[in-house]
């Protein structure tokens, strides 16, 4: 593949709760639907999907989000240059050291890539190309070059990047990296005129940035050498090993690189963006009704403005109410003024530190599978209902459980179901029965999703009991 073309690095490991109660440690929002039919990350990923500009992405996340970045990249149609799991958490350093090793290994040490979150709202239009082309100028001129996004407000969510001389392109060098400020200094610096905020994105020459991670931290560089070189493929997914990444140390690019460098240049950027990292950041990119509301489907709102009201399962009702935001997911509700979102996370910290509330904060009632999806419906005692969904061509494992029996009734679709040594199809309001220690294994063989109520009894009902004997997806 042409040398050319940019390599997107998509970073997609990060566990945002910030805009609990939908997104949560094992659902963050990159590949949650907020606003429209498509997450964050498919967002990303049509963004790259040129092919006169982009090669396919590379994509580095964690192991818990691999299948779901795998099905969200194939439900868009984006084919992928690869799958990078990261076995612990390690910084963007590390991530990224690992990154441009694999894209100088697979497209030569010459290739240009651009790094992209997965949890950013982009206005893809022509000012944002134009910052694209003019980054990938200044890269291959030899700069290591972030994107800085021209302020509106005097934020302190964000870091800043004080602009410095101008450079012939139009790109500038990099004065100074300035950390979040207080509200006071963030008014000082919109003032200023010199400076844009941190977005954390980046165009950057494979080589240049190599030679520069091992002049300033070697250490990174050495430890990710060895993960990758050690790294064992599990069918798409390529993981890095554990002991060698581990050893990495634990540090930002901007701290490892990016605050040192010599080559450092910002292309100033003007288009539309947010970092989505709290419910205010919404409700502002959000299409508002004549009162200034941003409504979800399955709300409804009489004498309220400016506020935000979105549900992904129960309708919503409110009255009376400004400034606002009410966000429902299946089992918790979040209420607050819209002026302290930025506080919700202390809320997740409490919820957390609780043994009763902890779950609140880290699954979702529905959970997403290799194989479709699966919701608890009701819990009580020795029995649990759930809802499973499993897409066309898909199969569970082949598995057995020693505590509970299932039945299992069609809503929609065609089930093919193997119990014991006997394999049929089950049609739609038909129903069947698993006992207790006997294999078992339910497929899709149909065109459409397959959509069942299974409901579980027994002494133990949790995922632990499952014994997998074969899976398609390398679980057993």
């Amino acid at each position: 593949m042409s040398a050319k073309k940019i390599v997107p690095v998509i970073m997609a490991g990060g566990k945002g709760t910030r805009l609990w109660p939908l997104s949560r440690a094992a659902a963050p929002k990159q590949f949650l639907q907020f606003l429209g039919e498509h997450s964050l990350f498919q967002k990303t990923l049509q963004r790259v999907s040129d092919r006169d500009w982009y090669a396919p992405a590379l994509i580095v996340t964690n192991s818990q989000f691999r299948f779901l970045v795998a099905e969200q990249a194939q439900t868009v149609g984006a084919p992928l240059a690869g799958i990078l799991l990261e076995p612990v958490a390690r910084n963007t350093a590390p991530a990224l050291a690992v990154a441009a090793l694999t894209v100088a290994r697979d497209f030569g040490a010459d290739a240009i890539m651009q790094v992209l979150a997965s949890d950013h709202e982009i206005e893809a239009g022509t000012v944002y190309f134009d910052c694209i082309r003019l980054a990938r100028d200044t890269a291959a001129a030899g700069k290591l070059v972030t994107f800085g996004i021209q302020p509106t407000e005097p934020a302190t969510g964000y870091g800043y990047i004080e602009t410095g001389s101008a450079l012939p392109d139009g790109a500038h060098t990099v004065a100074r990296f300035v950390e979040k400020p207080n509200q006071a200094r963030a008014v000082e610096l919109l003032a200023s005129g010199r400076y844009l905020w941190n977005s954390g994105m980046f165009m950057l020459p494979v080589g240049l940035f190599l030679d520069e991670i091992r002049r300033y931290e070697p250490a990174v560089l050495e430890a990710s050498e060895k993960a990758l070189a050690a790294a064992r493929r599990d069918l798409d997914f390529e993981r890095l090993d554990e002991s060698a990444f581990a050893a990495a140390p634990d540090i930002s690019v901007d701290y490892a690189v990016f605050e040192r460098t010599d080559h450092a240049a910002v292309v100033p950027s003007a288009f539309a963006w947010s970092d989505l990292g709290s419910w205010d950041s919404v409700w502002a990119i959000g299409e508002k009704d004549e009162n200034g509301n941003v409504l979800g489907q399955k709300a409804t709102v009489s004498a309220t403005r400016n506020s935000l009201v979105l549900s992904r399962d129960i309708h919503l009702a409110v009255h009376g109410m400004e400034d606002v935001a009410v966000i429902a997911s299946e089992d918790a509700v979040y209420i607050g003024r819209m002026a302290d979102s930025q506080n919700v996370g202390q809320i997740v910290k409490t919820l957390a530190a609780s043994a009763a509330t902890r779950g609140l904060t880290e699954t979702h009632p529905t959970s997403y599978k290799p194989w479709g999806s699966v919701a608890s419906v009701i819990s009580g005692d020795r029995f649990e209902v759930k809802r499973l969904m499993i897409q066309p061509g898909r199969k569970i494992s082949l598995q057995k459980h020693h505590h509970r029996s299932e039945h299992w009734v069609v809503v929609r679709g065609t089930a093919e179901v193997t119990i014991g040594e006997d394999t049929r199809l089950l049609h739609e309001n038909e129903s069947v029965y698993v006992p207790q220690g006997v294999v078992h294994r339910l497929s899709n063989p149909g065109k459409i999703p397959l959509e069942l109520i299974e409901v579980q009894t027994g002494s133990y009902l949790k995922d632990d009991d499952t014994v997998r004997l074969h899976d398609e997806f390398g679980r057993a």
